[in-house]
Order: C-alpha cells, then structure tokens, then sequence
C-alpha cells in the first residue's frame, strides 16, 4: 500500500482514487481480506491511458502494453516491465515438474500481440533455450465470425491454422505444442496433423478457459497417451496459473495453482463469500505486484474450490468454466 498510494511511486490511476475511496488505503489495509474494500476497476481498464497505470516509482523504466481478449466487450490493458518474466519463471518450473521438457522447441498455435500469450510462451521457450514457432491466431476475427453466425468462415480460419502448423512440424523438432482446446481438437481431426503431433512433440500444453473431465480423459487416454498433456489457466489481468501435481485426494484431474507470490484467487457466492472446498464459485482475483495493483477483480470464469496441496499456502482451481451471465454481455469463447 505504501507503493502504489505513495506520493512519488504510485500510479497517477490509483493516486487518483485515493480521496473517493472512502477509507484509508496506508492505514485500513492490513490484510487480503481487506482487498476487497477496493472497488472493482477491470472495466476502467478498457479505455484508461495505459500510461496512467505506470508507478511513478518506475517511470525510468520500459513497459509493455497487453491486451485482455476482449471476450467480454472492449479489450482492457496492462502494463508490464518485468513481473510477468518473474512470474514465467515459477510458472516454467511448474511445468517441468508437471512432465513439460525443461528444453527443447516450442510451437505456439494461438494469439501473438496484443495478447499476452505470445509472449508468455516464448519467455517458456527461452528459458529453455529453445526456438519459438508461431502460427498467429485472432482471435478476435472469429468471435467476430460466430457472432455474425459465419460458422463455416470460423472453420476455413481454423483449417488455415492448422495447415500452417502442419507444416512447421514436417520440418522442424518441435518438443512442445501449446495451444487452445477447441485447436486441440481440431488437430485430433486431421489425421496427417495428428500423427505429427503424437510422432514429435514431447508434451502438450492447453492454455484457455474451459475443457470437460471428459475431454480431458479423452485426450490423456485415447489422442496422446504417454505424452504430458498438461492445462495452463490464466487471462492477461491475473496471470497464469498452470496445472499443479496430483496431491493426495485430489478428485479432478487438472487442479490449477496461482503464483504465491502476488496472486490470490478466490472462489466466492452470489453475496461475494468464499465457498467450501469442493463447491463451486466465482472468482475473484487479488493482484498485488510492483507494478500492477488489481484488487477485488471478479474474473469472468467460475471454478470449484480445492484444497491447497502440502507445502503450499493458497487453494487451487478445478473444472474452470465461463460466466454465462456477466452483466448482459454475450459470451463467445470462439477458438479458446
């Protein structure tokens, strides 16, 4: 708190807010409980100028501007010097220990600039010292199809994808696949594409909103058995928070962990109260880094509630699932 609402470090956005916020941020914050006194501001995050969100504590710096997908409405932004590579390096470990090679070459089939994602995975690759391939999606452009009811259009742009990716696997090494659900499924059903797939790469990582247990089992037992398929859920606002380790008990077959360090994700009711492990919640997220503050963030996505593993301090998600009804807004996921 003494960052972001200090006089010469906090952003010009929250230094702002400061007088209308009706309580003392320096003196009534003790505690993420007390986060959720803040006001929710993701949708000032859709038109603020992207300068305003920079610490003054760190304006001597270079900053990046990041785009959420626009799901639902006008994309909102972010600003980032060099958390997100901190935050990718835990992330990375976190893969490796899920069954991702620590090295070796990555082919990212989804979104570039201005989503994050692009640069997300290629921070992956590099730690690895790997090479990064990409086959660029807009996603945009298909929500954009679907919501005009062009399905068929939707199918050529995919068919398209896919036919860029196949050719990078006929003839590069490629260790690792990272992609969407409906993309991986998509892959299951062209079978030149699949059987590179299955043939080359070592592990497959999915990254987007919503798969079903059966889906899930379908692709671990039936598509890519012997192969690490592992989920990576996140959004441009909260960061990511990859698939963790089985723990004892665990009853669904991906539960996500969220970076200790700056992130709390909660799952709450109706009346914004946490839910009981094993029920169903929306979530709220809590970001408290150096350079982004973002408290009391209802998410667009609902999860269940699970215990945190041993050894770790915060719980986990299962089962993430779009909100269907958020603020009369339609929801079209499109290839994520």
């Amino acid at each position: 708190m003494d960052w972001h609402f200090g006089e010469h470090t906090g952003s010009p956005f929250w230094l702002g807010k400061r007088d209308g916020l009706g309580f003392d941020p320096l003196a009534d914050v003790r505690g993420v409980a007390d986060l959720t006194r803040f006001p929710d501001v993701s949708d000032e995050l859709r038109t603020v100028p992207a300068r305003q969100l920079i610490p003054q504590g760190l304006a001597d710096r270079p900053f990046r501007v990041y785009d959420s997908g626009g799901t639902t409405g006008s994309p909102k932004r972010i600003v980032d010097s060099g958390y997100r590579s901190r935050l990718l390096e835990w992330a990375h470990a976190r893969l490796v220990e899920a069954g991702v090679p620590g090295s070796g070459n990555w082919l990212h089939l989804g979104p570039s600039g201005p989503h994050v994602i692009g640069f997300d995975v290629g921070r992956y690759a590099a730690l690895g010292n790997g090479i990064l391939y990409g086959v660029d999606l807009d996603p945009r452009w298909v929500k954009r199809l679907l919501a005009q009811g062009r399905a068929d259009d939707a199918d050529e742009y995919v068919q398209h994808l896919l036919d860029q990716a196949e050719t990078i696997l006929q003839t590069q090494d490629i260790a690792v696949l990272n992609t969407t659900p409906p993309l991986l499924e998509a892959i299951c059903a062209r079978p030149e594409l699949y059987r590179l797939v299955r043939e080359k790469t070592q592990a497959i990582i999915w990254a987007g909103t919503s798969i079903s247990a059966e889906s899930l089992r379908q692709l671990d037992e039936v598509f890519f058995p012997g192969i690490p398929v592992v989920g990576v859920y996140g959004n441009s606002l909260m960061g990511v928070a990859p698939q963790r380790p089985a723990a004892p008990g665990d009853r669904h077959p991906c539960v996500f962990e969220p970076y200790p360090a700056t992130t709390r994700l909660e799952l709450v009711d109706d009346d914004g109260r946490s839910v009981p492990y094993g029920e169903r919640g929306r979530v709220r997220l809590h970001l408290v880094a150096e350079e982004m503050f973002l408290p009391n963030i209802l998410e667009r996505d609902t999860a269940v509630r699970v215990e945190p593993r041993p050894g770790s301090a915060v719980d986990g998600l299962a089962d993430v699932q779009t909100f269907r009804a958020l603020s009369d807004v339609r929801i079209i996921e499109g290839v994520y």
